[in-house]
């Protein structure tokens, strides 16, 4: 399976050593012609105001917009949960998101950089807890009836998914731990 990273900005080296660690081929994806050879696709963390206008200018928006609404499979991190959330409720006025999962959720719920954190904890499916990184995280505020929470800290959901889209507030790629990948992969093959 040929795995799109999105390339324009933000941590995409580490996403992908981790696919390409579980079988994957990871591809880097910084224009339309890159996404179309992909089968499925990883939005990374980053600055989302930024990586919005860098999809903008790269031509990617209407393309990738119309791939997320044909069922492509999808993990966001961080920004990547912010760009694919249905409303960024703190985003600039010119901040589009493409609405591809069923959640509000506010850019660096957390706090800024020196409130960023590090937490263990269970996730559904997954034997054991998974250590997570977060870095200007953003916060759910709110979850649709569709989607289900996976995982939760201090009652705030912090990985999401809702039919082929797989969302989370923290840094897996950070973790040395590929379970939320993997899972994420098993999800995309059976799409």
């Amino acid at each position: 399976m040929k795995v799109g990273v999105l390339a324009l900005q933000g941590a995409f080296a580490r996403h992908s050593e981790v696919l390409g660690g579980l079988g994957a081929v990871p591809l880097e994806v910084r224009t339309p012609t890159d996404l179309e050879a992909v089968d499925a696709m990883v939005m990374p963390g980053g600055e989302s105001t930024t990586m919005s206008m860098l999809l903008d200018s790269s031509g990617l928006r209407t393309p990738l917009a119309e791939r997320l609404a044909n069922g492509l499979p999808v993990l966001g991190t961080c920004a990547g949960m912010i760009l694919l959330a249905v409303r960024v409720t703190d985003g600039r006025p010119d901040q589009r998101s493409f609405a591809a999962i069923d959640i509000d959720v506010r850019r660096n719920g957390y706090g800024r950089q020196v409130d960023s954190f590090e937490d263990q904890f269970p996730v559904t499916g997954l034997d054991g807890p998974f250590h997570g990184v977060f870095i200007r995280a953003p916060v759910v505020e709110r979850v649709g009836t569709a989607v289900e929470v996976l995982a939760r800290v201090d009652g705030i959901p912090v990985l999401c998914r809702e039919g082929s889209v797989l969302v989370s507030s923290f840094h897996p790629e950070m973790s040395g731990d590929g379970r939320i990948h993997e899972r994420f992969l098993d999800l995309a093959f059976s799409a």
